[in-house]
Formats: structure tokens, C-alpha cells, sequence
């Protein structure tokens, strides 16, 4: 492993330790939020019990990355070689240890990376087992927990020797060794159920966001469209359901394999990753509804209108934190506005996003009427050939696996407990009601 990236996370984490136990030693009964019942039935909604320094999402400024919003962290990370987004490497770097790094510390990265980026042959041959029209994310699911016999950290824990301040370390290495072989992972599903299986091998000179667009076998400036997408679906705070899942099942130990399949078992649900999808689909379909012609402002306020007095919803608007345009969405419509600005599926979404704000808030029953990140995300996919709805998750799995793994190797490194909330029944919700049972 590169002693570069261990030493700087090891004095960040026993920097770090002080601080966690100081809180739960002299602070442990500060009440910090109360629950409702609407909120025990209503799925947990905003009740503060979590903790993750690795990102926030502000309801008016979006998710911040290590304290950095993304105009600021697309502004201020390395860009990757010849390209205009900033590195993967570099970006996990950052979630790592919170600093941005130098040339020598992305490089590091990369390094490690491309030296673990080999996939076990057995992980190919239980994927062509499969039958082809699996869906993709329980291929991917099913590829990550098939390597859990890779895992570092099971091997030190059964030996019996590790040490809990030092469970960080194998975790670490868990996660660069599946974060190596994610992108050659997804390429080859993706090759495999929609190519004829016309599998394209990895090229060692190129980054990860890099590697990626070339296996998938899409030429540039989709480079810097994986970077992108790859960035900004990360991570979200630990409360949404991949995130949260992940969380979880590492909180009993369980290694990164384990977890990280079932973080995208959680994000396949149409809840969550799916909607970018239902997103562009619905798009698709106004598309036709107007012939294949750009409507003016005012038919497409006309046709918003009369979607929503048919009591259907205007999809990739609004959001369940955010008060304000989501700035995943403002990075993806930058991209778009640049590279292109003539797609008339974009020409489109630019339009929704003229008209349909307004008109939410005039209508009054949104609490937050701005485009949220599916608004746009399938566009750009379908705008640059990858026109497979399906395989739209994988993209956000294969993103989403940066975060969670930097919040699970912390998580170790603060030694934070199993998750173990406490449920109560019915009868007794009724009971604090003041409702009297039958």
C-alpha cells in the first residue's frame, strides 16, 4: 500500500480519535434532536442519529464534499490529464483525508489503483454464468460479494491479531482493491449484456474515469463525462438508503465486500437509483408527444400544466433536503451547455427547467419546485450512445462505492459501535397518542 496515502490518513484518524471520545465521554446525554411520531412511521425522515465528516447536504447550498461545495471542489482538485474534470484518484484522496493533494498524492492513487486493478478470472466466468438477461446491478452485486474471499480485513480479524485502532488499515486496503476493479467490473457487464460480449481489456496508462469510458468503448469527451458522474453521485450524507446500507452492514463488521454489495443492492430499488432512468424516459416520451419538435416556453408550460391537473407529477423536480437548483444538476447542465447545447433531448430539460419552477410554486404544493441531479444525468448518457437504461445505476453504484468506502474505513478508524436502534410497536405509539385501543 502506499505508505504516502496510510501515514497521512493515520495522523488524520489519531488526530481525529480525541475528539469522537471527548463528546460521547463529557458531552454522551446532549440531546441533539427529538422524534416524532410521524417520523418513526414516515421511514426515519430528518431525525439527526448519524454521523459522517465525509460529506453534508445543506438544504441551500447542496452537498458538500469534505466542507467544500461542488463548484469549489470541481474548481480547486487537480484536473485529470488531459481533461477538463478533476481525477477520481484525486477526489477519493480528498474524501480520504479531507486536503487536496498534490500531483504526487493523486499519482499515488493512481498507482495504487492501477496496480490492483486485475480482475480473478472466477469473477468473469460467474458473470458469463449468468443468465444474460439478469439485470445489471445484480450482476455488479453479485461480482463484488463473489470477491469477498479477496478481503484483507476478514483474513487479519480471524487470525486474531488486529488490534481496533488498526481495523482502518485492512479496511483500506478492501477498498482500494474493489475500487481498482469496479470500473473493469461494470465495463465488462456492460460489454458483456449489451455488446455481443466484445469484452474491451483495461489500458494501464489511463485514470480510473478515464479507463472506465475507454472499456465501456466511448470515445472522449466522455472521459470527463464518467469523471464527472462519478464525482457527484459519490456521496450524500449517510442517511439515503446506499449510503445508509453500507453503513450498516459494515458497522458489524462485515467487510467492504459484504457492504458495498449491499449498498448497491439498496440503490437499485426505483426509489433511489432508478430515478434518473424514469427521468429521461419521461422526457423520451413528451418528445414524442410534441413530434420530435422544440416547443416554445409557452406550449411547454401549457403541456406542464396539463400533466399536473391529470394529477401526474413533473419527474426530477424537487428533493427531500435540498431548498434550491441541486449543484449536481448545475455541473451536468454546465457540461451540457458547453459540449451540447444543440441536443434537442437537453434543448428539452433546458426548457423544464425555464418553466417548471415557476409553475410549482405557483401551483403551491412543492417544497422545493428546483430540478433535482436525475433531472439531467440519463441525457448526457443517452446524448453519448450509452442508451441503456438499465445499465444507468451501475453508474451510480460504481460512484457511490467512493463515498461509502471512505466513510467505512472511518468509521473503523474512530471505532464506531453496531448499529442498533430500538424499535417500538404500534400499540405503544397509540399509548403516547393518547389513543385509546379497542
Amino acid at each position: 500500500m502506499s505508505e504516502l496515502l496510510k501515514n497521512k490518513l493515520k495522523e488524520k484518524i489519531e488526530a481525529w480519535r480525541p475528539r469522537t471520545a471527548r463528546l460521547v465521554k463529557e458531552f454522551g446525554n446532549v440531546k441533539v434532536d427529538e422524534v416524532d411520531i410521524g417520523q418513526i412511521i414516515g421511514g426515519a425522515r430528518d431525525v439527526k442519529c448519524l454521523i459522517t465528516d465525509i460529506s453534508y447536504l445543506d438544504p441551500f447550498e447542496g452537498i458538500r464534499f469534505r466542507g467544500l461545495t461542488i463548484p469549489e471542489v470541481m474548481e480547486k482538485l487537480p484536473k485529470a490529464k488531459d481533461g477538463e474534470m478533476p481525477s477520481v484518484e484525486g477526489f477519493y484522496y480528498f474524501l480520504l483525508t479531507g486536503d487536496i493533494p498534490s500531483d504526487e498524492e493523486v499519482q499515488s492513487v493512481m498507482d495504487e489503483f492501477k496496480k490492483r486493478q486485475q480482475v480473478p478470472e472466477y469473477v468473469f466466468n460467474m458473470l458469463r454464468a449468468l443468465p444474460l438477461d439478469s439485470h445489471p446491478m445484480a450482476m455488479l452485486s453479485a461480482a463484488i460479494v463473489s470477491m469477498q474471499r479477496e478481503s484483507v480485513f476478514f483474513k487479519e480479524y480471524e487470525e486474531g491479531h488486529l488490534h481496533k485502532n488498526d481495523y482502518w488499515i485492512p479496511t483500506l486496503e478492501d477498498s482500494l482493491n474493489l475500487l481498482a476493479k469496479l470500473p473493469t467490473i461494470a465495463a465488462f457487464i456492460y460489454r458483456l449484456k449489451y455488446k455481443n460480449g466484445d469484452i474491451i481489456p483495461p489500458n494501464p496508462e489511463l485514470d480510473w474515469g478515464a479507463n472506465f469510458a475507454y472499456m465501456i468503448g466511448i470515445p472522449k469527451p466522455y472521459d470527463d463525462v464518467a469523471r464527472m458522474y462519478f464525482i457527484l453521485h459519490s456521496d450524500h450524507e449517510s442517511g439515503n438508503v446506499s449510503a445508509h446500507t453500507g453503513h450498516l452492514i459494515a458497522s458489524a463488521l462485515s467487510d467492504v465486500y459484504y457492504a458495498i454489495s449491499g449498498m448497491v443492492n439498496g440503490l437499485a430499488g426505483p426509489l433511489h437509483g432508478l430515478a434518473n432512468q424514469e427521468v429521461l424516459k419521461w422526457i423520451q416520451e413528451v418528445y414524442k408527444k410534441m413530434d420530435g419538435r422544440i416547443p416554445t416556453e409557452e406550449e411547454m408550460k401549457k403541456f406542464v400544466w396539463d400533466t399536473l391537473k391529470e394529477g401526474h407529477v413533473i419527474p426530477g423536480f424537487g428533493h427531500a433536503v435540498l431548498r434550491k437548483t441541486d449543484p449536481r444538476y448545475t455541473a451536468q447542465r454546465e457540461f451540457c451547455l458547453k459540449n451540447l447545447p444543440d441536443d434537442p433531448l437537453f434543448k428539452y430539460v433546458d426548457l423544464l427547467y425555464k418553466v417548471v419552477p415557476p409553475i410549482l410554486l405557483e401551483q403551491g404544493k412543492a417544497k422545493n419546485p428546483w430540478p433535482n441531479v436525475d433531472a439531467q444525468s440519463g441525457v448526457i448518457q443517452w446524448y453519448y450512445g450509452l442508451k441503456e437504461y438499465d445499465f444507468y445505476t451501475v453508474l451510480f453504484a460504481v460512484g457511490r462505492a467512493l463515498g461509502v468506502t471512505a466513510n467505512i474505513i472511518w468509521d473503523r478508524g474512530l471505532g464506531y459501535p453496531i448499529e442498533r436502534p430500538k424499535s417500538v410497536t404500534t400499540e405503544m405509539l397509540e399509548e403516547i397518542a393518547g389513543i385509546k385501543s379497542k
